[in-house]
């Protein structure tokens, strides 16, 4: 991906739209978790593709694509939020939490009641996170993103954004106890 980047840089306009592709799927599915309104992600990311076409010249090279553009991203939404704390509860998919399915017919419909009420009270647990602790834990766990790169995201020192998850993690698991 950085061998695209430099070629994008260097002006390359199928480079540009490789990653243009690559990432616009990416950006939106955490844009939409930041905020709240879809032609909001939408336009940050448009305007976001846009001023890196414009300003090529002058981006340096990066050991990171995806990071960069997350962290722009975020900065971009919260700009154009008016600086508004614009973030979402994180919406949980079935297949999050799945576990393994058992041979028997009522076992697992018990099982799969049972991981229902487990999600659904798992999703109420972190919707009552605070912002930063429910962005933390989606850059780390649902981005991949190291800790030092979410801290960098965040505007936060690592050691802050390690504090975050644990805290986050500590609650989530009381809750569920």
């Amino acid at each position: 991906m950085t061998r695209l980047w430099r070629s994008f840089i260097a002006g390359d306009e199928d480079a540009f739209s490789e990653i243009y592709e690559a990432f616009f799927k990416i950006l939106y599915r955490y844009g939409y978790h930041f905020a709240a309104d879809h032609s909001l992600v939408k336009d940050a990311i448009q305007e976001l593709f846009t001023d890196l076409w414009r300003l090529r010249s002058n981006l340096s090279d990066t050991t990171s694509v995806k990071f960069y553009l997350f962290r722009s991203l975020r900065r971009r939404l919260h700009t154009l939020a008016g600086g508004e704390d614009v973030y979402q509860a994180l919406p949980l998919s079935e297949n999050d939490l799945r576990g393994l399915q058992t041979d028997s017919r009522e076992q697992y419909l018990i099982d799969k009641e049972t991981e229902e009420i487990h999600l659904k009270q798992l999703g109420e647990g972190i919707n009552k996170l605070t912002t930063r602790q429910r962005e933390a834990l989606r850059l780390k766990y649902y981005e991949g993103f190291t800790l030092s790169e979410a801290a960098s995201i965040m505007n936060m020192n690592e050691q802050s954004v390690r504090n975050l998850i644990q805290r986050a993690i500590i609650s989530l698991r009381s809750l569920l106890s």
